[in-house]
């Protein structure tokens, strides 16, 4: 019946975005070309609204087995209706903007309403982490909220923000719902894996019209819909648990963490507002290196891809293999920063730092 289950949802998202680009159209809810989009011609957006009709039609036939599935990650029975709420919530804001383009300040509004149902209805926060190296615990008290509310609300904006180029952040979230349902079916936590499977298909059954040339765009209908969950199914999966664990989803969710991440600190190296827009991104970035369109995006999907194996790799190994691997991936992203312009094109400390590691000429020394 699962399977069944995902097949439903997959064929749903096909058969209703055609009928939710119409409606687009009919409403208004379209993008218009300007000098930061990549885009030349006014295109429907509001398609995440396919994905979210998808996705409770594959809520509501799992509904009967919600209760059985909670207890085993979650003794709070009012934790899966908080995140319907949520997702109601932060839909309804998506769908504002996607018509209307409302205020920054009213959109981060209903995400953080939104987080605040989750935190508060459903009673999901990080309260604590085992540190490694026998370390013991580390409780954050009061801290659980602000910090539970921070990660949905920025991984919710990470998702937006690489939403650039046709089918990258449905294919991304796409990759790190599949990488967390794989995770959570290794850690024994099957009401996360079914929620993550079956958003990842019906995200997938609009990629089928999102991908270059889109036929139509997710909008932040979609993308404040596919980070939201996201978030929230991430801290399911690993919450309350080892220092280690908790760095997984963080990997897992790798590309838009640090598009994010080197965003704030591109605006901050240039003197900019943290708000401001500009097009300096991974995709935009790729884009000027001579990349086209479909190969830029492709070359992010293995990004994520090598992001979720690198996930699994992490957490299989012991404490300090798992160090290893967090230090070679940093390592790598700052190259590949540096060698991108992801900050700006003279940003390249460590580069630089490696040019002057001449090799030693042996036949000179004697």
């Amino acid at each position: 019946m699962f399977y069944l289950t995902l097949v439903i949802c997959f064929f749903s998202a096909i058969i209703l975005t055609p009928l939710v680009k119409k409606l687009a159209f009919k409403i208004g809810a379209t993008d218009k070309p300007n000098q930061r989009k990549v885009h030349q011609k006014i295109m429907p957006r509001l398609g995440g609204l396919a994905i979210y009709i998808s996705f409770l039609i594959g809520i509501a036939i799992i509904q009967p087995n919600v209760k059985s599935l909670l207890p085993i990650m979650n003794p709070n029975e009012n934790l899966h209706m908080a995140i319907i709420i949520g997702s109601i919530i932060i839909i309804l804001t998506g769908i504002l903007d996607d018509t209307k383009e409302i205020s920054p300040k009213l959109k981060l509004f209903g995400q953080i309403l939104a987080s605040f149902v989750v935190v508060f209805i459903g009673d999901l926060r990080v309260e604590f982490i085992n540190l490694p190296f026998g370390g013991g615990q580390l409780n954050f008290g009061f801290l659980s909220i602000p910090i539970t509310m921070f990660w949905i609300i920025g991984i919710t904006n990470a998702i937006n923000l690489i939403d650039g180029l046709d089918g990258l952040a449905a294919g991304v979230s796409t990759i790190a719902l599949f990488a967390i349902a794989g995770m959570a079916f290794l850690m024994g936590n099957p009401y996360v894996m079914i929620l993550a499977l079956i958003t990842a298909v019906s995200s997938l059954g609009f990629l089928i019209y999102n991908f270059h040339p889109a036929k139509i765009f997710m909008g932040d209908t979609g993308a404040l819909f596919l980070g939201y969950l996201i978030s929230v199914l991430s801290l399911l999966g690993f919450k309350n648990v080892t220092f280690i664990s908790l760095v997984i989803p963080i990997i897992i969710l790798g590309v838009p963490i640090s598009d994010t991440f080197f965003a704030i600190i591109r605006r901050l190296v240039n003197k900019q507002p943290l708000s401001a827009p500009d097009k300096s991104h991974l995709h935009h970035c790729l884009l000027r290196l001579g990349f086209s369109h479909k190969q830029a995006v492709l070359l992010i999907y293995a990004m994520s891809a090598v992001f979720g194996l690198v996930a699994f790799i992490f957490s299989q190994s012991t404490v300090w293999g798992s160090l290893i691997v967090i230090l070679v991936l940093l390592f790598t992203i700052e190259v590949i920063v540096e060698k991108i312009g992801l900050v700006r094109d003279d940003y390249k400390p460590l580069l630089k730092f490696m040019k002057g590691f001449k090799p030693i000429n042996i036949k000179n020394r004697y």
